[in-house]
Formats: structure tokens, sequence, C-alpha cells
């Protein structure tokens, strides 16, 4: 006499691994989904902090004034990435101290990317004007003084 009831036991077992490999395709698809997206993002965002460096080093060589006039303060970036967008607020500072600069970057997807800082108003036309203290520093000294100090007891 045959009985059905281990070929019913194996069909149980089929059924039930077929329900576990779908659940675990289904979640591995997910997953890969969710990868990708968040991956488009990154790039989104590097693509953003690339295009506020440009902002903000184009304010910084042209100078916050020179800027303000020669370019809009807001607009389509240009193309390849003509589908983000940007804006560009500078506050004027008083005689002798930086302007406060704000770049805004809106990716396609509408997420701001913002940078603040503070660039000084360039003075005179010469391109490299000289920076250098009227007198040179002496680091080592400096240093060494100050540990000095530090070493003394109160």
């Amino acid at each position: 006499m045959v009985t059905t009831r281990p070929r019913a036991f194996a069909l149980l077992e089929v059924v039930i691994a077929g329900i576990i490999l779908a659940v675990g395709l289904g979640s591995i698809v997910s997953l890969a989904a969710r990868a990708l997206m968040d991956q488009q993002r990154g790039e989104r965002a590097v693509m953003a902090a690339a295009l506020l460096d440009e902002l903000l080093a184009s304010v910084l060589v042209e100078g916050p004034d020179e800027w303000a006039k020669m370019h809009d303060r807001s607009g389509t970036c240009d193309p390849p990435w003509d589908d983000f967008e940007y804006q560009v607020d500078i506050e004027k500072a008083e005689t002798g101290a930086p302007c406060e600069v704000l770049a805004i970057v809106r990716d396609p997807m509408g997420r701001e990317f913002k940078c603040a800082t503070r660039i000084a108003v360039r003075m005179g036309d010469e391109p490299n004007p000289d920076r250098a203290p009227p007198e040179p520093i002496d680091r080592e000294a400096y240093f060494e003084s100050k540990s000095e100090e530090s070493d003394v007891p109160k």
C-alpha cells in the first residue's frame, strides 16, 4: 500500500521554499533600486558641490563688486549642467571688512546645497598684489615661546 503523505509533504516544502525565495528576491531587487537612487543622489551632490566651488571661485577671482556687475545673481548653470539652478547673495560690508557671500545650487530634484563664506573686495587692478607681511614671521620662535610659557608653573 502506497501512501501520498510524503508527496504532499514534499509539495508543501517546495511551496514554502518558493515563497521564501520570492521574498528574498523581492528584497534584493528593492535594495538594488534603493542603492541606485542613493548613487544618483550622490552624483548630483558631487555636481552641486563642484558648481558651488566654481561660483565661489569666480566671485573670489573677480571680486564681489565686479562679480555682481558682470553676472546674474540667479539663473541656470551653463551646459551640461543646465538642469541645475544657482543663486548668489552678496552682502556688502563696511569698508575694510569682507563681504558675506552665500552661494546656493538647486539640483533637478529640488534639493538645495549652500555654501557661505567671506570674500574681501579687490583693491586696485593689480592681478596679484603682494600680500607678504612687512616683517618676516619666525614661526618656530613664536611656537617655542608659547611652549615655554605653557611649561612655566603658575
